[in-house]
């Protein structure tokens, strides 16, 4: 499933019922990153409810609707494909939502149709973007605008809805036509270059990159492009963001204080204010006065123990923007956001849905999706790594080289 972002798009066939069930929490997790996934199930013939059969790898009764039902709570769209006429359309209709919705979609095709043709489909591209409400997006770029230019010291931070929703080229214009200090939440982390000269690191409450929640924090105005506010992403609720100072430019939205503006396009209204901001440096100023360099490690004593610490260390000295580094919910993400990565070199981390063992089903689905065929590097606990231990086998058999 993990295919899905470097792809875009994925899909995954199933079983009925002992397949699709065991599939759910993948799925659950795609609905909660903003991941693009198309599960195709088989399903019960049409016939089976009505001359009451019970199937084997169900319930054991005779109620055929249940997986849909469960699949409708962690999917976009969950369809099933009753009659044949009906199959074009609605195929065509889950790969919309799918594409476009940024979510998971369950199609569950019966058993007694499933070998059966309909007439050839017209080819379709599912290419359009998101339209923004031009007056909407307007007003709402300039009021942004006027919040942000009359601030003495304005700070934009990153989201991880810039990426699915397609708008880290817009943020990285607005960040060079701004010259605001630019602070990344902890699940965005590696969307926007860490060598750029206005990035201060990662803003996390009070575990934030050193001198990093001081600069947001104390900012008049902080522009937030794509963020989730969760307790994982806050530090518990623990970060002094406050409603009044705020923009936060969602997915298709702008809530600024006291107005909120629908059917605005995230990439339309960073690109859109990114040619009306007045540039203005102080927070990035007020940062570097603060900045600290961390102290070197010291030499390698080779008989002492290996500290995680260490460990991390030698493992940023050998990133590359041939990389991509993946880290597992827990310790790992905490040590993994420290890292200082190059130009290129990728980060992925599941911090809204946080299931423990993803890591490695993630490492397989990258180092096979990737266009770029990026070696991957992979953090996970021990424990974490029990959970999905079996996809080394998958690993090792499409000859793929990651280190985990």
């Amino acid at each position: 499933l993990f295919a899905a972002l470097v792809l875009g798009v994925a899909a995954q066939v199933v079983t009925f019922s002992v397949g699709g069930l065991s599939a759910l929490n993948a799925i659950a997790g795609a609905y909660a990153e903003d991941l693009s996934v198309i599960i195709i199930s088989g399903g019960p013939n049409t016939n089976s409810e009505m001359e009451n059969r019970i199937l084997h790898h169900t319930y054991g009764e005779v109620r055929y609707g249940y997986q849909r039902d469960i699949f409708s709570h962690a999917t976009g769209l969950s369809v099933v494909v009753r009659h044949l006429e009906d199959a074009p359309y609605l195929i065509d209709k889950a790969i919309e939502e799918c594409v476009f919705g940024k979510k998971p979609v369950y199609l569950e095709i019966p058993c007694n149709i499933a070998g059966l043709a309909v007439p050839p489909p017209e080819r379709k591209y599912f290419t359009k973007e998101p339209a923004s409400h031009p007056e909407a997006l307007e007003e709402a770029a300039a009021r942004a605008a006027e919040l942000l230019s009359s601030a003495a010291k304005p700070v934009l931070v990153a989201g991880a809805k810039l990426r699915p929703f397609g708008g880290r080229e817009a943020f990285r214009k607005l960040m060079d036509a701004s010259r605001y200090a630019v602070a990344s939440m902890p699940e965005a982390k590696g969307i926007i270059p860490e060598s750029h000269p206005n990035y201060i690191g990662t803003y996390w409450g009070p575990v934030s990159s050193p001198g990093t929640a001081e600069i947001v924090e104390s900012a008049n105005v902080y522009l937030f492009a794509g963020p989730v506010f969760t307790d994982y992403t806050t530090c518990g609720f623990s970060s002094l963001i406050k409603p009044e100072k705020l923009i936060h430019a969602g997915p298709d939205f702008v809530k600024l204080p006291g107005v909120t503006y629908s059917d605005v396009a995230l990439p339309d209204f960073l690109e859109t204010l990114a040619g009306m901001v007045k540039p203005n440096d102080a927070s990035l100023a007020a940062y570097n006065r603060i900045r600290v360099e961390l102290a070197p490690e010291p030499p390698v004593v080779r008989d002492a123990p290996i500290t995680t610490r260490r460990l991390f260390s030698r493992v940023g000295e050998i990133l590359t923007p041939g990389n991509t580094v993946i880290a597992e919910t827990g310790d790992s993400w905490f040590n993994a956001i420290k890292l200082r990565l190059p130009d290129g070199c990728g980060f992925e981390i599941q911090m809204q849905y946080g299931s423990i063992g993803w890591s490695v089903g993630a490492t397989l689905g990258y180092a096979l999706g990737s266009r770029e065929k990026k070696r991957v590097i992979t953090f996970v606990g021990d424990g974490s790594f029990q959970l999905t231990a079996q996809e080394l086998s998958t690993i090792i058999r499409y000859g793929l080289d990651p280190i985990i």
